[in-house]
């Protein structure tokens, strides 16, 4: 009895003096926010190599890298729904714009997409490069994902599969329906590109050679992206006279090709449009109590950016920018535009009609040095240098710049912005590159979302103004896109989740970058982590680059 009251003694000792839990990332004392939406708790996160091995007390724990997260939020990474840094990316693979907000995933694919391409495409690519240049050595979207990631970025990516891309890829720029063949290999590519990791179908309507798709085009593309659980996300054929009209084609395309669908950053352009918002969502509502998965995401300010070919009809620009860029020089044509460009229609849509006035259009990214001098001028303010019409001067600037112009587009309500945060099934992309205040980045001006739409959402509509709560906003930001798009082990805090987390103070986070001076880092952000490694660390950058490629719901591993 003796003896074994020896051992007992010895087996509790030895208990008493084992080594505590030991983490290679331990996260201490912070304000969890998991991504579900659920009320935030006080607690530790800890992380062993690329995953959250741990969620609760663990004070007794030790980790070789100890954050203390006191008075901090801790969330999940956020989920950039529309990211165009494809090629600044390349350039800087930091991602120093978004890092800054938070954001551990990039995901791209609005209507254009890397990939696939063909060799004339690759070609027509390097010729039409602006500040960044770099040789296009890859033919299919999974390619340049593994490229970006071999190289070095810092967040993890992943893109759609562009309908606009498929189709130049097959048929080019003309304004035609495919043949059956053609068809056919469009569908093959989706077939391909789903099975190496694409999320979905991505268009974007309003611009040409995509405004030429058809809808049957589109649900036929979609039927493939569905085999593999994908989804079809889209820039609509209309955000202004006919967006209740072109809401009901995704809303078919989603029926017919049984799949789930997303509004790219909804809106209702043009102050004609505002007292859209109520129909709008009341079409979204009935799709969805009729068991639809439709969703939308949004950024987080009232003007959009995109070119001044979205202020030209579709068939100046059939054929590509040589064939657009030499019809615009011709008189018989110019007279037709200066017509068309300023009368209102329901045949295409023009944001040109959406501003109040041309000093509601800020121009912001030319290709020409020469003309880089013009940058932040609204288009108002060069017509009125050159002493030619607003309309002329567009037109001029497109053959000059050998561009269709970068161009910010004043043209949404504020109201309607706060109404939109508050809907139930919305996410956020910010439609933007991520960039750097410094080298290449500063040739041209960015639209102030690049540096500010997640912190805009949290320091604004959340602390400020209280449009939703800080446990939606995180929801919004992870849990919820991550869900949409089927991606794996990703958007929320959970044992077993790939160690993607932002931690930031929720009195401090807040966005800068305004249209004088957009190029300005957010603020509030103190600590990032992506799969596990610290690439912000105290607000500032590691240099880390662990970024990965996020693959889609369809993806078949190589053997």
């Amino acid at each position: 009895m003796k003896a074994l009251l020896q051992i007992l003694l010895i087996f509790t000792i030895l208990i008493g003096c084992s080594p505590s839990e030991s983490y290679d990332v331990l996260i201490k004392n912070g304000q969890i926010v998991d991504g579900s939406g659920e009320p935030s708790f006080i607690g530790d996160v800890g992380i062993r190599e690329d995953s959250i091995s741990a969620i609760g007390d663990l004070t007794a724990a030790k980790g070789k890298i100890e954050i203390d997260a006191s008075g901090l939020v801790v969330a999940p990474g956020f989920i950039n729904m529309l990211s165009w840094a494809v090629d600044a990316l390349i350039e800087d693979g930091k991602s120093q714009s978004d890092i800054r907000q938070g954001v551990t995933l990039e995901v791209f694919g609005e209507g254009s997409s890397m990939g696939p391409l063909n060799e004339e495409m690759k070609k027509e690519e390097q010729e039409s490069q602006g500040d960044i240049k770099y040789p296009i050595n890859w033919t299919t979207l999974n390619e340049y994902l593994d490229f970006i990631v071999d190289k070095g970025v810092s967040t993890n990516v992943a893109s759609f599969v562009g309908a606009t891309t498929l189709r130049v890829h097959t048929i080019g720029y003309e304004n035609r329906a495919p043949t059956n063949d053609e068809m056919e290999t469009m569908k093959n590519l989706v077939r391909e590109a789903m099975e190496e990791g694409a999320l979905g179908v991505g268009s974007s309507l309003i611009y040409a050679p995509a405004f030429y798709s058809s809808t049957e085009e589109l649900i036929a593309l979609c039927k493939v992206a569905s085999e593999y659980d994908g989804m079809y996300i889209s820039h609509l054929r209309s955000e202004g006279n006919q967006l209740l009209e072109s809401l009901d084609e995704l809303i078919r395309i989603a029926y017919e090709a049984n799949i789930r669908a997303e509004v790219y950053h909804l809106k209702m352009a043009g102050k004609n449009n505002w007292n859209k918002f109520d129909a709008v969502v009341s079409k979204i509502d009935s799709a969805r109590n009729a068991g639809l998965s439709i969703t939308t995401n949004m950024y987080t300010y009232t003007a959009g950016a995109t070119g001044l070919d979205a202020s030209m009809p579709p068939w100046v620009q059939e054929g590509g920018y040589d064939k657009w860029a030499v019809r615009l020089q011709d008189p018989i044509i110019r007279a037709q535009l200066m017509v068309e460009m300023v009368t209102p229609t329901n045949e295409w849509e023009s944001l040109m009609m959406g501003v109040a006035s041309y000093d509601d259009m800020l121009l912001i990214g030319f290709k020409n040095d020469s003309l880089k001098y013009l940058t932040g001028k609204s288009l108002a303010e060069v017509a009125a240098m050159r002493n030619t019409s607003p309309v002329e001067t567009a037109m001029d600037l497109v053959i000059q710049d050998g561009s269709r112009v970068g161009t910010v587009y004043f043209m949404m309500s504020e109201e309607n912005v706060k109404k939109k945060i508050a809907l139930p099934y919305m996410s956020f992309g910010s439609d933007a590159a991520s960039y750097a205040p410094e080298g290449v980045f500063l040739k041209s001006r960015s639209h102030p979302r690049a540096f500010g739409n997640f912190a805009r959402l949290l320091g604004k509509y959340v602390r400020k103004e209280k449009i939703i709560s800080l446990e939606e906003a995180i929801y919004k930001l992870t849990t919820l896109p991550a869900t949409n798009l089927r991606i794996n082990k990703r958007g929320a805090l959970k044992e077993g989740y790939f160690a993607d987390l932002a931690i930031f103070d929720p009195d401090k986070i807040q966005d800068h970058a305004t249209y004088d001076k957009p190029m300005q880092y957010a603020s509030g952000m103190v600590h990032v982590l992506v799969n596990g490694v610290p690439v912000l660390k105290d607000g500032q950058h590691t240099g880390a680059l662990p970024g990965q490629v996020v693959k889609g719901p369809g993806f078949i591993p190589m053997d």
